[in-house]
């Protein structure tokens, strides 16, 4: 499953690693845009499969940010 970002902005913090089970609501990373923190969730219970992003990278609405394998 592949998670997309919400709103562009800056990746300010990962919160999980690829190999880490995470449960449905879980943050797994903030994006910061407008000086606010947005917390990206999973949307399900799953194992992150992969990370696309880096801390500092420069997102846009809709880029996959991360897989979620269930």
């Amino acid at each position: 499953m592949r998670v997309q970002a919400d709103i562009a902005g800056t990746v300010c913090r990962i919160e999980a690693a690829p190999g880490q089970a995470v449960q449905e609501g879980d943050t797994v990373l903030i994006v910061e845009s407008m000086k606010m923190e947005i917390p990206i969730s999973a949307p399900a219970a799953g194992t992150v499969r992969a990370v696309h992003v880096a801390e500092g990278d420069v997102v846009q609405e809709d880029t996959v940010v991360f897989e979620i394998a269930r």
